[in-house]
């Protein structure tokens, strides 16, 4: 590409979709470019937000769920009525439901 966009800006033009998509060989017609250019820009723009977040207290997670995940506890229930549920089922056979076959 001929020219560096810097690091604080976050518009990215219909022509530098064009030159990486002919670089990349992809066939992306001017109207397709507008969009992935404003769409790349608004995803550049919230990263460049996100980079400004102050996160020096925070401790880093391996995982979205260590946070705060609530969890019911593991009890097994015993006031299923199977038979009002199986009386709305399309197929029960000896108590049990029955499936199409999807594979064969």
């Amino acid at each position: 590409m001929s020219q560096q966009p810097s690091t604080s800006d976050s518009n990215v033009s219909r022509e530098e979709i064009l030159e990486v998509a002919n670089l990349a060989r992809l066939g992306v017609d001017e109207s397709t470019a507008d969009s992935y250019a404003d769409d790349i820009s608004k995803v550049l723009k919230l990263m460049h937000t996100l980079g400004n977040v102050d996160t020096t207290d925070i401790k880093p997670l391996a995982n979205i769920h260590e946070a705060c995940q609530e969890l019911r506890a593991d009890i097994a229930k015993h006031d299923i009525n199977r038979e009002r549920n199986q009386s709305v089922a399309p197929a029960v056979e000896e108590g049990l439901y029955l499936v199409p076959q999807v594979i064969e």
